[in-house]
C-alpha cells in the first residue's frame, strides 16, 4: 500500500485557477486480500449503526420542540394581518426552487404569481444556514444558476454562504419576486375548489390565497431534524440546531465568525455532517472545552479553493456554464469520454477522473457496463483509503484518528472538504464523543449527556443532525393537508410510492407541479435540475393558458406509461445503499423502502430526462394531459 500522498494542486500557483488542468497524483494500491478485509470492516461498522427505526430515530421539531424550527434568528417576525388574495400562480417556498419557479414564470410571460415562504427572506437553506464557515460544497460555478444571464461570477472555487445569500436574494430582486412575497408564513393546507378550478392555501398567519395553478418549491432541505434522545427536552443549557445558529449566544455574526461568547463555555456538537466538517474548526477554536458527539466520521478531503482567476474569466466564452455542468455531471455521475477533461477536479470527480485515465492508458477498449462498474468499484476502494490515510496523517492521537476514519463505500455520505476540521482535534480543548457502538447518545441530561456511561456536564448543546431529506413526505414538507379532486389526499395517492407524469405532476390533482426528483433526472447539481424542473413547469402553465385552460392534469394513461418507464429503466441501487453504512442517503438503512435519496430518479441519466421532456414540449401538443 503507498502511504505517500499529497493535495493535487497547489493554492499558490497557476495550477489552482479554475481552468487549469486537473493534475491528480496516484492513489493507494490494494491487493485483493486488502479489498476483501476492507469490505468485511465496512459490513461490520454499518452493523454497529444500524437501528430498525431507521428516519423515526428523528424527532421533528413540533410542539416542544418547534423551537428548533420556528424561531427566526436572523430576522424579527413582523407582525400583520392576515392576507386574501387571488393569483394566476402560487409558488410554496423562496429558496432556489421558488426563485427559479419565479424566473421561468416570467420569462414565460406570466407574471401574476406570488411566494409564499417560512423565512424572513428569499435564499431557503441559504437563509437558514449562517453558522461559522460555511460554503458551498461543491463547485460553485456549477451550481450557482444563472451566472451567464446575470454576469455574476463567485468569488472563489467554493462561495461562503453570505455570498451565495447575496446572489440568491439578488435574483429574486431582479426577477421582481419581492412585490408579491409573504415571508414568515407557514403552508398548513391546500385543498382543489372543484366549482371554480383553483387551490385554496391556508397559513399560519390566517391567510387565505386562491391560486389557479401552484408550484411545490418547498425544496429538498427543509424541515431541521433532531436525534431522538432521550431526555432532549430535560436540558438546562441552551441548545440550538446548526440551521438556527444563535450569535448572540456564541457571540460573532456570519460576516465575522469571532465566537467570543463561548470562551467560558464548554460546548457539544451533535453529528459529524457536512455542516459541522465546516463549523468544528469555529468551535474548537472558541470554546472553552468542545465535545464533538460522532455516530459515523464524514469523508473529509483537502479543500482547494482558489479565488477566480480575471484572465479565466475574461476568456469565457457563451456556453460555458453549461458546459461545466455538463462536464460535473459526467465527472460526478455518468462517466468521462474519451474527448471529456476533468473541468472540476476535486473529491467528487476523482473516481471517474481515474477511470478515465485508465482507460486513456488502454487505447478506450471495448468493455461491458458491468466491467466499469466493477473498475469503478475498485477505484472507489483506492479512493476510501486515500482519505482514511489523510486522516492518520493529520491526527496525532492514535485513537481518534482510527475512530474518524471512514468505513464505507464513496458516496454512501455526502462528501466533504476541510483543511481545517482534522486539525482541530489535536487542540487540546477538543474532544472526539465517538457514539457509533450506541447508536448514539444514551441520553441528556438536566447538565450535559451521557456517554460511555458517564455524564459530561456541557453549557450548550448544538444539532448538526441535518434536516428531514428522505423522510416521509408529510414529515419532509412539513404540510398538513394536501387534498385534491373529490378530497383525495396527496399523502395517501402517494401511500403505495410515486405517481407521476414526467416527475412534476400527477393525475387528481389539477394544476399542482412539483420540483425535486420524485420521479425525473438527476442533475448534477441541485440547482441545475431544479432550474429545469422550473422551466418545464413554467412551459406547461403558459401553454395551458393559450389554451385558455382552467384546469390540467395527467391522463391515467399518461401517467402510468410515465412510471413504468421509470420502474423499468430504473438503475438498481438497492444492493449498495444496502451496504451503506446508514444515513439519509439510504433513508437511515432503511430495508425494507430501499430508498435512495428522495424518489426515483431518470434510470438513463440527466441528459436522457432532459432529452425527454424537451421533445415533448417540442411536439406542442401538451400530450398525456387533459386539458379542459
Amino acid at each position: 500500500m503507498n502511504d505517500a500522498w499529497a493535495p493535487e494542486r497547489d493554492l499558490s500557483g497557476e495550477d489552482a485557477s479554475p481552468g487549469a488542468p486537473c493534475r491528480r497524483q496516484g492513489l493507494p494500491e490494494l491487493s485483493e486480500k486488502e479489498i476483501t478485509a476492507v469490505k468485511a470492516r465496512y459490513k461490520s461498522e454499518r452493523n454497529r449503526r444500524l437501528t430498525d427505526k431507521a428516519t423515526e430515530q428523528y424527532l421533528r421539531p413540533v410542539n416542544g420542540l418547534a423551537s428548533f424550527s420556528r424561531v427566526d434568528p436572523h430576522s424579527p417576525v413582523a407582525a400583520r394581518s392576515p392576507v386574501t388574495a387571488r393569483y394566476d400562480v402560487a409558488v410554496l417556498g423562496g429558496g432556489w426552487a421558488g426563485i427559479l419557479a419565479g424566473y421561468h414564470l416570467r420569462k414565460a410571460g406570466i407574471g401574476d404569481f406570488c411566494h409564499l415562504e417560512q423565512g424572513g427572506d428569499f435564499g431557503g437553506v441559504w437563509y437558514w444556514n449562517r453558522y461559522p464557515g460555511i460554503q458551498c460544497d461543491n463547485d460553485s460555478y456549477c451550481y450557482l444558476p444563472l451566472l451567464e444571464e446575470t454576469g455574476f461570477l463567485p468569488s472563489q472555487k467554493f462561495a461562503d454562504g453570505a455570498e451565495i445569500l447575496g446572489y440568491a436574494k439578488h435574483l429574486a430582486r431582479d426577477a421582481g419576486l419581492y412585490a408579491n412575497a409573504l415571508f414568515h408564513t407557514v403552508v398548513e393546507s391546500l385543498g382543489w375548489n372543484e366549482d371554480e378550478d383553483r387551490w385554496i392555501i391556508r397559513t399560519d398567519r390566517g391567510d387565505r390565497i386562491e391560486a389557479r395553478w401552484v408550484i411545490m418549491a418547498n425544496g429538498l432541505i427543509n424541515v431541521p431534524k433532531l436525534p431522538g434522545i432521550a431526555g432532549i427536552e430535560s436540558f438546562k443549557g441552551k441548545m440550538f440546531h446548526t440551521s438556527r445558529w444563535d450569535y448572540e449566544y456564541t457571540g460573532g455574526t456570519p460576516d465575522e465568525p469571532v465566537l467570543t461568547g463561548l470562551a467560558d463555555k464548554a460546548v457539544a456538537i451533535v453529528g459529524t455532517g457536512a455542516s459541522a466538517v465546516q463549523a468544528v474548526p469555529y468551535l474548537g477554536r472558541f470554546a472553552r472545552h468542545l465535545y464533538v458527539v460522532q455516530r459515523t466520521p464524514s469523508t473529509v478531503d483537502s479543500r482547494v479553493n482558489p479565488p477566480t482567476d480575471p484572465e479565466w474569466a475574461a476568456g469565457l466564452k457563451p456556453g460555458w456554464q453549461k458546459a461545466r455542468i455538463d462536464n460535473f455531471e459526467k465527472g460526478a455521475l455518468s462517466g468521462f469520454g474519451p474527448r471529456d477533461a476533468d473541468q472540476i477536479c476535486d473529491i467528487w470527480t476523482e473516481i471517474n477522473h481515474t477511470l478515465s485515465r485508465e482507460l486513456t492508458s488502454e487505447g478506450w477498449p471495448h468493455i461491458s457496463p458491468e466491467t466499469i462498474q466493477a473498475r469503478r468499484e475498485a477505484i472507489d476502494h483506492r479512493v476510501m483509503q486515500r482519505l482514511r490515510d489523510r486522516v492518520a496523517a493529520i491526527v496525532r492521537d492514535p485513537a481518534t484518528a482510527e475512530a474518524l476514519k471512514p468505513w464505507y463505500r464513496f458516496m454512501c455520505k455526502r462528501p466533504a472538504s476541510n483543511d481545517d476540521y482534522y486539525p482541530t482535534f489535536n487542540r487540546a480543548n477538543v474532544t472526539l464523543v465517538d457514539v457509533s457502538g450506541t447508536r448514539g447518545l444514551a441520553r441528556l441530561t438536566a447538565k450535559g449527556f451521557i456517554a460511555d456511561g458517564r455524564e459530561i456536564p456541557v453549557d450548550c448543546i448544538i444539532f448538526a443532525s441535518g434536516f428531514e431529506v428522505t423522510s416521509d413526505l408529510p414529515r419532509r414538507w412539513g404540510i398538513g393537508a394536501i387534498d385534491g379532486a373529490a378530497g383525495v389526499s396527496l399523502f395517501d395517492h402517494w401511500a403505495e410510492g410515486y405517481r407521476t407524469f414526467q416527475g412534476v405532476m400527477t393525475q387528481k390533482f389539477p394544476n399542482l407541479f412539483f420540483t425535486g426528483f420524485l420521479q425525473s433526472g438527476f442533475g448534477a447539481t441541485t440547482t441545475e435540475a431544479l432550474g429545469r424542473h422550473c422551466e418545464h413547469i413554467a412551459h406547461i402553465i403558459a401553454a395551458a393558458k393559450a389554451k385558455h385552460a382552467t384546469r390540467v392534469e395527467p391522463t391515467e394513461a399518461a401517467q402510468d406509461a410515465w412510471v413504468k418507464h421509470i420502474r423499468e429503466t430504473a438503475v438498481d441501487v438497492s444492493d449498495f445503499a444496502r451496504d451503506c453504512t446508514p444515513g439519509y442517503y439510504n433513508g437511515e438503512g432503511d430495508t425494507k423502502k430501499r430508498r435512495w435519496f428522495v424518489g426515483e430518479p431518470y434510470g438513463p441519466g440527466w441528459k436522457a430526462y432532459l432529452e425527454v421532456i424537451e421533445q415533448w414540449r417540442n411536439n406542442g401538443e401538451l400530450e398525456g394531459l387533459h386539458i379542459t
